[in-house]
C-alpha cells in the first residue's frame, strides 16, 4: 500500500520536530523543505532523522529538499515557514513578515500539490490560515490551522498539574483564536468524567486560564533565544495523522467558519471532525453565555487582525 506523502514547508525547530514525529508514527514518507538560503541544512536533518529510523524501528523515508518539485503531490502539507518569537514580542508582532512568507509558500503548494490538505502552523496563526486559503484558493476544508489542539494540550497540562491526577483523565475544549483571547469552554472540560468547576475553586481556575492564554509567551521569555516547539510539532503530527489514518477525530482546529457560530467567513478555532477530507464536519456547541461573549470577543479580535494584515499586504 502506498504511503501518505507528508511535506513539511520550514525545517526549523517546528517542522523538523514534526518531521521527527510523523516518521517515528511512520505517518507515510517526509519531505522536509527549507529556503535555498539553508542550503543543505534541510539535508542534514532529513538525513539524521533518516538515521535514527534502525533504532526507532519505522521505514518511512525522510527526504532534505531546497527544491519545491520534491513536494510533488503530497497528501499533507505542513506549513510551519515564518519567523519565531523572541523576548517581548507579541503573536500579531509578526504579522506583516509571516504574511509575506506565507504567501509565497502557498503560491508554491497551489502549484506543486493542488490536491493536498494544508496545515499552517505560523503565527500569527489565524491570520496566517486566512492568508494561506486566500492564495491557495482550495476548498476551505482542506485549509486548515494548527492552535487548538496544542492550546487544550497546554490547558490539561495545567489542569493535571493543579490537580496531581494523569492528563489523560482530563477532557477540554478551548474554541476561538490563538492567543490572548482564546476561550476555554468551562462546560466542556471535566476530569475523570467530573466537572472541573466541582474541582477547581473558580478563582484558581481563571489564572490557569490565564496561564493557558500565556503559555507560548512564557516559554519564549524561558528560552530567551526561541519559541515553543515539541508541543506545536506533537500537535501538528496528530492533526496529521487524523488526516493520512483518516481517524476521524474530535478536536479543535481553526477552519473557515460562515454561518457556523456567526462568524461570517474567517478562520477561528472550534472542534471540528478531522479525517482524510481535512475538516468534514464543524461541530457547533451550545455555549453559555459567559462563553458567547468571550467567543464573540476573540472572533472580534480575529477580524481585526486580518483586517491589519490585509492593510499591511497592500501597502
Amino acid at each position: 500500500m502506498r504511503r501518505a506523502k507528508i511535506s513539511i514547508i520550514g525545517a526549523g525547530n517546528v517542522g523538523a520536530t514534526c518531521a521527527h514525529w510523523c516518521a517515528a508514527s511512520e505517518l507515510g514518507d517526509i519531505v522536509l523543505l527549507d529556503v535555498p538560503q539553508t542550503e543543505n541544512m534541510p539535508r542534514g536533518k532529513a538525513l539524521d532523522l533518516k538515521q535514527t529510523s534502525p533504532i526507532m524501528g519505522f521505514d518511512s523515508t525522510v527526504t532534505g529538499t531546497n527544491d519545491y518539485q520534491d513536494t510533488a503531490n503530497s497528501d499533507v502539507v505542513v506549513i510551519t515557514a515564518g519567523i519565531a518569537r523572541k523576548p517581548g514580542m507579541s503573536r500579531d508582532d509578526l504579522l506583516s513578515t509571516n504574511a509575506k512568507i506565507v504567501s509565497s509558500v502557498a503560491e508554491q503548494v497551489k502549484s506543486s500539490s493542488p490536491n493536498a490538505v494544508v496545515i499552517v502552523v505560523s503565527n500569527p496563526l489565524d491570520a496566517m490560515v486566512q492568508r494561506a486559503f486566500q492564495v491557495l484558493g482550495f476548498p476551505s476544508n482542506r485549509v486548515i490551522g494548527q492552535a487548538g489542539v496544542l492550546d487544550t494540550a497546554r490547558f490539561r497540562t495545567f489542569i493535571a498539574m493543579e490537580l496531581g491526577v494523569s492528563v489523560e483523565d482530563v477532557s477540554a475544549m478551548l474554541m476561538g483564536g490563538h492567543g490572548d483571547t482564546m476561550v476555554p469552554i468551562a462546560s466542556c472540560t471535566s476530569v475523570g468524567g467530573i466537572p472541573v468547576s466541582q474541582l477547581i475553586p473558580d478563582a484558581r481556575m481563571a489564572e490557569i486560564v490565564q496561564r493557558t492564554r500565556d503559555g507560548g509567551a512564557e516559554i519564549v521569555s524561558l528560552l530567551k533565544t526561541g519559541s515553543a516547539y515539541y508541543a506545536p510539532a506533537a500537535a501538528t503530527a496528530q492533526m496529521v495523522e487524523a488526516i493520512v489514518r483518516d481517524k476521524k477525530r474530535l478536536i479543535p482546529c481553526a477552519a473557515l467558519c460562515q454561518s457556523e457560530y456567526g462568524v461570517g467567513g474567517y478562520y477561528v478555532g472550534v472542534p471540528v471532525i478531522l479525517g482524510t477530507g481535512g475538516v468534514e464536519k464543524i461541530i457547533q456547541l451550545s455555549l453559555t453565555d459567559s462563553e458567547k461573549a468571550a467567543f464573540q470577543k476573540s472572533v472580534d479580535a480575529v477580524k481585526s487582525l486580518v483586517a491589519s494584515m490585509e492593510s499591511l499586504l497592500k501597502a
